[in-house]
């Protein structure tokens, strides 16, 4: 079969958008009042994505280890800014960015850089043609481990607050009373990415597989980075999630072992 060499047109996208307008139409239809949010998203993601097009254009013109890094790090800041966005409760002060913050930028650059040291490879070692879709791809999942693990627990801290003082109040350490919270938080965490590899071939063709099928390589070839991409995505999102989780339960507690909800906020507290 001779690969696809055309080119997506405007006209192509504009055609497609139709389903969005499709989605938006439900949205009016059961009154979910997500209609407007659908058309800002849509119109969000489609400045960021060509704005992110021109940037990799001049950054893989302009091959440095220090754009790479530059690059990395904003990446890396609007991720952490993303993970306290999408709590609605959180640690008050620094904490409430640090935690989230901290641990995605530990679990992300570890495993890119394992990746591109092992791996993958690549010459020189910061090329971003590699380095940065890396990053990209680990960071999209990690964020949501992350958002999601550090949700739950706040949620079930505040919901479970007696139960956790009663065991608090018996003598138990602060992670032997947490224990079953953590435990939950980091399955909720990682059950995303158990899920996406668990279906991945046999329900859907992840991103990645299909992008490179398309531009023409060989399927099996395209499989082996697939996979590749998988293991570091689980990797990343398991040292994060822990990570975060743990930051938050130490920050939520003290040393005399005491539950501290006063460190925690709702969205919207102006503490």
């Amino acid at each position: 079969m001779t690969p696809y060499s055309g080119n997506l047109g405007w006209v192509d996208l504009a055609v497609s958008a139709l389903l969005i307008v499709l989605a938006g139409a439900v949205s009016l239809a059961w009154g979910l009042g997500i209609h407007r949010r659908l058309l800002i998203s849509a119109v969000r993601s489609v400045v960021q994505l060509l704005l992110l097009a021109l940037v990799l254009q001049w950054l893989f013109a302009h091959a440095s280890p220090w754009l790479t890094g530059l690059a990395a790090a904003v990446m890396l800041g609007f991720a952490a800014n993303e993970i306290f966005g999408r709590q609605d409760r959180r640690l008050t002060g620094a904490w409430g960015y640090g935690a989230g913050g901290l641990a995605i930028t530990l679990a992300a650059t570890a495993v890119t850089l394992f990746a591109l040291a092992g791996p993958v490879r690549p010459e020189p070692w910061y090329d971003p043609r590699y380095a940065i879709p890396l990053l990209g791809m680990i960071l999209g999942n990690v964020m949501t481990g992350i958002a999601v693990g550090l949700n739950t627990l706040t949620a079930a801290v505040a919901r479970d607050r007696t139960a956790i003082e009663a065991r608090l109040a018996l003598g138990h350490s602060r992670w032997r009373a947490l224990g079953d919270t953590v435990r939950h938080a980091l399955r909720t965490g990682l059950i995303g990415i158990v899920n996406s590899m668990s279906a991945a071939g046999i329900v859907f063709i992840p991103g990645m597989m299909t992008g490179q099928i398309l531009a023409g390589q060989p399927p099996e070839e395209a499989a082996r980075w697939q996979i590749l991409i998988l293991f570091l995505i689980a990797g990343a999102t398991a040292v994060g999630t822990v990570t975060a989780v743990m930051l938050t339960v130490a920050r939520l507690t003290d040393d005399r072992h005491r539950l501290r909800l006063d460190r925690l906020q709702t969205r919207g507290d102006g503490r």
